[in-house]
């Protein structure tokens, strides 16, 4: 697992962010920080966010994500996550991130999606909310869900 002062405030954005906007905790349990960092890592989960740049970059993957994406931690946390999408898709996907970003978050989000070697697969019920900082400012988007399917 990638290990950092980076990934440890990450997870503490992405969990309080989470409890902010849905009232819910991601991670049941509690610990430090550091354990925490590992907990959302392995959890069963796919849990994503990307930043605020123009085109946002992923920031974080946990281990669920990293398989499914078929990816490695140093690749998927260079690709704009614009690129998670396939083309079609990717207005779609700019609507609905639009949206969870003035509502603070939307559930039951679907839609398909491609790894980093083309195998599209089908996310349902996915949770989308603004990860902020410790200031409440806007600091990206995050994404965590469990159900998918392998699409042709």
């Amino acid at each position: 697992m990638p290990s950092s002062p980076f990934l440890v405030l990450h997870t503490q954005r992405l969990l309080r962010s989470f409890r902010h906007w849905t009232g819910k905790e991601l991670l049941s349990g509690t610990g430090a920080p550091e354990v925490l960092t590992g907990l959302l890592y392995h959890h069963p989960a796919v849990v994503l966010s990307h930043g605020t740049e123009p085109d946002p970059i992923i920031n974080y993957g946990n281990a669920a994500a990293l398989r499914l994406w078929e990816s490695t931690w140093e690749r998927f946390t260079t690709t704009p996550s614009r690129l998670t999408a396939e083309t079609a898709a990717r207005e779609e996907r700019a609507r609905l991130l639009a949206e969870a970003a003035r509502q603070g978050y939307l559930d039951r989000y679907r839609g398909i999606r491609i790894s980093m070697t083309g195998r599209r697969f089908q996310i349902e019920g996915a949770i989308v909310w603004t990860v902020l900082d410790e200031k409440d400012r806007a600091a990206g988007q995050a994404a965590m869900f469990d159900q998918w399917r392998y699409v042709p």
